[in-house]
């Protein structure tokens, strides 16, 4: 069976819908903007409250009024970023509707709900869908700031990714070269997106088959990243991850060991230690651990990540088949075979049923519901 580590990239939300929608001059807007200090389940609760309440006062100035569209996009930001992708999908969908047909709706806004759609149906697997609103989305950022500007090359790098996850390997590195031009001109410090944009290159790189130029890229993404986030930041634990992938794939084993240990100790701190985004690291330790022949130290990382999986995601989510199969590897090298086999079995069914569902694909993002009482 061939091996497979994730070599994650990332995709950029235009954050202009993280205002709240204050042309609704009332107390639903003031709740909305409101800090407030309990922990994340709490806060989260709080929070889509008071973006429904808003919301709620918005459409009593009609269901088609501006005030709508700000609010709709505003609650869909606030489930999208909290992986509820399939409540924030409709309101997307209606804030759009509202925005094309009202006259006096701004090219940005209509941009801005474009990307973050766009955005959301690739997360689902839905590239054909989503490609047409980036290339609008595109567009109308060009003819309103012009080919050089910061927000132009975010949409470019999220274009690029649709382009890396269908195989268009040289369409993807030449937008995201474009971007990464773009970003480099701006005055002052680099910038975290770059080093985003620059991550993502690297992965295209991983995926051509150039380590060389794709451990050149990804070092230079850790570098900004820790002088513009700091050395604990998920962004560092993802391109520490990636890079470790990289030094695996070359035998560096103890460069890769170190990195993905960083990007595991980064996730569990910031995460908690029963994250899905922790078990895909362990997933990771395991497979240089068999690579490695130190099967116990491979075993107890394919177990706990299979028990945080299994009680996060539940028993038959497409997570799963991934490790499954990594640890029935495993389990045949240790001459266990009959488990083997069962886990294999395993796998394989939940795989079929995930070919079976529709528009969807294996994405570490795409918890929906489930995802929502994790921290952000």
């Amino acid at each position: 069976m061939s091996r497979s580590i994730r070599a994650t990239g990332a995709f950029l939300l235009l954050a202009a819908l993280v205002e709240t929608p204050g042309a609704v001059p009332n107390r639903a807007a003031m709740i909305a903007s409101q800090k407030v200090s309990p922990g994340p389940e709490a806060r989260g609760a709080q929070d889509e409250k008071a973006y429904l309440l808003a919301l709620s006062e918005a459409e009593k100035f009609g269901s088609d009024d501006p005030r709508v569209a700000k609010s709709l996009t505003a609650l869909a930001f606030f489930y999208h970023r909290r992986g509820g992708l399939s409540q924030a999908e409709p309101l997307y969908r209606r804030a759009l509707g509202i925005q094309e047909t009202r006259r006096g709706t701004s090219d940005s806004d209509i941009a801005v709900t474009l990307n973050n759609l766009a955005e959301l149906l690739t997360s689902l697997g839905r590239y054909s869908e989503a490609e047409p609103l980036y290339k609008r989305a595109l567009s109308m950022k060009k003819d309103y700031l012009g080919p050089e500007h910061r927000e132009v090359a975010l949409v470019e790098n999220n274009l690029a990714k649709v382009y890396r996850m269908e195989g268009r390997l040289h369409e993807a590195e030449v937008l995201f070269l474009r971007a990464i031009s773009t970003l480099e001109k701006i005055p002052g410090p680099e910038s975290p997106e770059l080093a985003m944009i620059l991550n993502n290159l690297g992965s295209v790189y991983q995926d051509q088959h150039h380590p060389s130029d794709a451990i050149t890229i990804y070092q230079r993404a850790l570098c900004i990243q820790e002088e513009t986030v700091g050395r604990n930041h998920l962004d560092v634990a993802m391109t520490a991850n990636n890079l470790a992938t990289l030094f695996f794939e070359r035998k560096r084993f103890d460069q890769a060991e170190s990195l993905y240990m960083r990007a595991l100790d980064i996730r569990e701190t910031i995460l908690g230690k029963s994250h899905p985004d922790v078990a895909a690291i362990l997933n990771n330790l395991g497979q240089l651990y068999s690579r490695q022949h130190r099967y116990w130290d491979a075993e107890s990382s394919y177990r706990r990540a299979l028990d945080i999986l299994e009680t996060s995601l539940g028993p038959s989510h497409p997570e799963l088949a991934e490790t499954l199969n990594a640890y029935a590897v495993l389990l045949k090298k240790t001459k266990r075979k009959a488990e083997a086999e069962e886990l294999m079995a395993r796998a394989s069914e939940i795989t079929k049923r995930a070919d079976r569902s529709v528009n969807r694909t294996v994405d570490i993002r795409d918890l929906d519901n489930q995802r929502q009482t994790w921290k952000e």
